[in-house]
C-alpha cells in the first residue's frame, strides 16, 4: 500500500486559501467535485481533509464540561424574512454525540453546517473549548464533515481514500506512521480485507464504511455527520448506526448527527435534540424523550397518541383521574390488542378497526376508540382482524406521560 505519493501530493497546500472568508469564499477556496483528489474535491471531502489540516430555544446544562456550546444561534438565508435558526443553544460534552431530527425545513442540516462553517451566522455565538469559532477559518476548526453519499475518489483505493483523510496537522502525523493509521482506521470500521480494492467495488453499506474512516483519520475535535445512511436500505442503515455509535465511543469523538429517521437517532446518539421551525424544541437523551416529550408537537413527532385529555379518560374509565389542561400521550406501542373474553376496565377498552395493513411481518391496526372522541390508535398484531371488526384494546399506563398543557406548548 504505497501512500506516499498521496501525502506529498497533498503537502503542496491546496488546503490554504486566500479568498475571503464568507460562504462564497469558502466555496470558491474549495476544490471543486469534478477534481481528482489531488488538485481538489467536493465540499464534503474538502472539509474533512482542511479540518485534518487543522424565546429562547435554550437546553444549555449546568454542566461545566461542555465541549461545544452553542449560544443562541441565529442563521438567516438571504432575502428570506424568517431564520432557518432561531436562537437555539445547546451544549456537548466531551464524546457525546447529538442527534439532530425533525422534518425537511427544520433548520438541523442548516445548524449542522453554520457548526462546520459553511454558512454565515446572522447571530450567537458557537465555541469550542471555551473558544469562539466563528471568526476561525473553516481549515484551522479542526471539525470533520461527512454527507450522505460519503463523496470517495473513484480513482483511488479503499487506503487511498483513507489516507487522504489524515492530513498534516492530525493528532496521528504523516510520513512513517500514515500507513499504521489507514490500517488502524480500517481495522475500526472492520474494511481491513478491502484495503486495496477499488471503491467502485464497493457496496453502498461498504463505501459509507470507508468514508466513516477518511472522516475519523485525522482524529476530528468535532465529527459532523449530515443524513449519512439515508441512502442504504433500512437494514443496512440499523447495523450501520449500532456501528456508528460503537465507533465513536470507542474513539472518543464527539459528534453532532443529522438524520430524519427517528429509530436511527435513538440507536447512536446519547441527546436528542427535536427542531421544527427553525427552533429547538427539545433536547433530552433518548430515554428521556420517550419518558417526557415535553409537549404535544413533540409527542405527535414521536409517534405518540391519540392523546387522551380528562374528558376521554373519563368516558374510557381508565383507572387514573386527570386535570383540567393535562393530556395522556400514549407512546408508541402502549396499545395492544386484548383477549375478546377479557373485561372491561383497567385499561383494557372497546375500540372498532379501521384498516388493517400487512407491515413487517406483521398486521398494523389502526383503531377507533368507541367511548371518546379520539383519533385512531395504532397497534400491531400477529392477529388477521377484519376491519369493522370491535376489539377489546390494553392501554399500558405505564407508557403514558402526561402532558400539562397549561404549562407547555
Amino acid at each position: 500500500m504505497n501512500l506516499k505519493g498521496i501525502f506529498s501530493r497533498r503537502s503542496s497546500g491546496q488546503l490554504e486559501s486566500d479568498q475571503p472568508d464568507t460562504p462564497q469564499g469558502r466555496q470558491q477556496a474549495l476544490p471543486r467535485a469534478s477534481q481528482d483528489p489531488v488538485s481538489g474535491s467536493s465540499p464534503a471531502a474538502l472539509v474533512s481533509a482542511a479540518s485534518a489540516s487543522a424565546a429562547s430555544n435554550s437546553f444549555a446544562p449546568t454542566s461545566t464540561s461542555a465541549q461545544l456550546e452553542i449560544k443562541n444561534l441565529r442563521v438567516r438565508y438571504p432575502g428570506r424574512d424568517v431564520d432557518a435558526v432561531a436562537n437555539v443553544s445547546l451544549n456537548l460534552a466531551p464524546g457525546q454525540t447529538l442527534a439532530l431530527l425533525g422534518d425537511s425545513g427544520s433548520g438541523k442540516s442548516t445548524l449542522l453546517r453554520a457548526v462546520g462553517g459553511l454558512v454565515d451566522v446572522s447571530g450567537g455565538d458557537i465555541c469550542y473549548a471555551g473558544e469562539s469559532v466563528l471568526q476561525m477559518p473553516v481549515h484551522k476548526r479542526g471539525f470533520v464533515l461527512m454527507f450522505q453519499d460519503g463523496q470517495l475518489f473513484n480513482n483511488l483505493s479503499v487506503a487511498e481514500n483513507v489516507a487522504y483523510g489524515v492530513g498534516r496537522n492530525s493528532a496521528y502525523g504523516v510520513g512513517r506512521n500514515s500507513e499504521e493509521v489507514v490500517a488502524q482506521m480500517l481495522e475500526l470500521v472492520g474494511m481491513s480485507a478491502y484495503a486495496n480494492s477499488p471503491v467502485t467495488e464497493l457496496s453502498g453499506g461498504q463505501a459509507q464504511r470507508v468514508a466513516l474512516a477518511r472522516a475519523l483519520a485525522p482524529n476530528p475535535r468535532l465529527l459532523l455527520l449530515d443524513e449519512p445512511l439515508s441512502a442504504l436500505d433500512r437494514s443496512l442503515r440499523e447495523g450501520l448506526a449500532r456501528d456508528i455509535r460503537s465507533i465513536l465511543r470507542e474513539r472518543g469523538t464527539s459528534a453532532i448527527y443529522v438524520t430524519h429517521d427517528q429509530d436511527e437517532a435513538m440507536r447512536v446518539a446519547d441527546l436528542v435534540g427535536i427542531m421544527a421551525g427553525g427552533r429547538l424544541l427539545r433536547l433530552d437523551t433518548p430515554e428521556g424523550l420517550w419518558a417526557d416529550p415535553g409537549g404535544v408537537q413533540v409527542a405527535r413527532f414521536l409517534g405518540f397518541g391519540p392523546f387522551l385529555d380528562a374528558d376521554a379518560v373519563a368516558a374510557l374509565g381508565l383507572p387514573l383521574k386527570l386535570e383540567y389542561g393535562q393530556i395522556l400521550a400514549p407512546a408508541p406501542g402502549a396499545w395492544s390488542l386484548a383477549p375478546a373474553e377479557a373485561s372491561l376496565g383497567e385499561g383494557i377498552v372497546e375500540a372498532g378497526v379501521e384498516s388493517v395493513t400487512m407491515s413487517q411481518g406483521s398486521y398494523l391496526v389502526q383503531a377507533s376508540l368507541e367511548a371518546a372522541a379520539a383519533d385512531p390508535l395504532t397497534l400491531r398484531t400477529s392477529e388477521p382482524l377484519e376491519v369493522e371488526q370491535w376489539i377489546n384494546v390494553r392501554l399500558d399506563l405505564s407508557r403514558c406521560p402526561l402532558i400539562d398543557m397549561r404549562k407547555r406548548a
